[in-house]
């Protein structure tokens, strides 16, 4: 059975860092989706979703637009489903899945939720971050058949050093 890693924990502890931290230092082809911060003077102004395999950017989520409304950003459905859902999906063809995150933002895609419920479906290796509290019956999913892990400021670089040497034994 392949590697099923999910990392969660509270915002801000390091879940997408260790991500990044584990897919840098692997020999592996990974593919999949990260998100990271977007800033302005130190603020953050939202998010942004970096493909792996492509390197394409693209915006999340920000205080523009006119996409669903998560606290004070505004969900860019468009970049989640081109961007974010296709590199999912494009990831099925590498040897290592990341997908970064499975929270609100991301589940107000049906195109976003089909691509991991498919990579979920093959046969490959997957890091997921995983929304602390969500209750969304894929978040219930992962829950139930991945291994998850509790990210802390105290344990997150041990974490990261542990899911790599994992996934090099494969």
């Amino acid at each position: 059975m392949a590697l099923r890693i999910a990392v969660t924990g509270s915002p801000g502890v390091g879940k997408s860092t260790l991500v990044a931290k584990v897919t840098s230092g692997t020999k592996l082809r990974v593919g999949g989706v990260l998100a990271r911060d977007r800033r302005y003077k130190d603020r953050r102004t939202g998010f942004e979703l970096l493909d792996l395999s492509t390197g394409m950017v693209g915006i999340l989520a920000d205080e523009s637009g006119d996409g669903p409304q998560l606290g004070k950003y505004r969900v860019h459905l468009d970049d989640l489903d081109l961007i974010g859902a296709q590199a999912v999906e494009n990831a099925l063809g590498c040897d290592l899945i990341v997908v970064d995150e499975v929270g609100p933002m991301e589940l107000s895609s049906h195109s976003f939720v089909l691509a991991v419920e498919k990579a979920i479906a093959s046969p490959k290796p997957m890091l997921v971050v995983l929304h602390q509290w969500s209750n969304h019956r894929l978040a219930k999913k992962i829950r139930g058949s991945f291994r998850v892990l509790t990210v802390t400021r105290e344990n997150r670089d041990s974490l990261a050093d542990e899911i790599a040497k994992a996934l090099k034994s494969g």
